[in-house]
């Protein structure tokens, strides 16, 4: 892997809080910060395509993801989404040939002190430099095929679905 593209789109990876877990907005992208504190050894440059919840992330959004990475000369993509509509984000983005991309996200921001978020950042950075081309999820230390895995909101994890 030459260098990584990371596509940010938002979620609860990069949300504030103002309150006791109801009020937020969608902040700045935490992910660079995350992998210059860790100090990677690898290059990467991010895009900061959209600041949205997933369950706002509509089909033009999932098209503009689709066009803009289909669009850049990095083969390996890492994309930040929130986790409730990553799965149809996904999908979308298969159609995407001869790139290696992974999506994450977490179940907690980044700035909560306990987050998911490096953990899943971690197994998706390992992830995206050691599949073949496609299209899958890095969530709850898994690599997932979008077309066999679901969030469990109740459980608050991805778990295999039937597909």
């Amino acid at each position: 892997m030459d260098s990584l593209l990371i596509v940010t789109t938002g979620g609860t990876i990069d949300k504030i809080y103002f309150d006791a877990k109801s009020d937020y907005q969608v902040g700045d992208p935490q992910i660079g910060r995350i992998l210059e504190d860790l100090g990677v050894a690898f290059r990467f440059r991010v895009i900061a395509l959209l600041r949205k919840d997933s369950l706002f992330i509509d089909m033009g959004d999932r098209e503009l993801m689709r066009a803009t990475i289909e669009a850049q000369p990095e083969t390996h993509v890492l994309i930040t989404h929130g986790t409730d509509s990553m799965v149809e984000t996904a999908k979308v983005l298969a159609a995407i040939p001869n790139k290696v991309m992974v999506l994450t996200g977490a179940l907690n921001p980044a700035r909560f002190e306990g987050s998911d978020a490096e953990f899943n950042i971690g197994c998706a950075v390992g992830a995206v430099q050691s599949l073949a081309p496609g299209v899958y999820i890095a969530m709850n230390g898994r690599i997932w095929d979008p077309a066999k895995v679901r969030k469990n909101v109740d459980a608050n994890r991805f778990e295999a679905s039937e597909g």
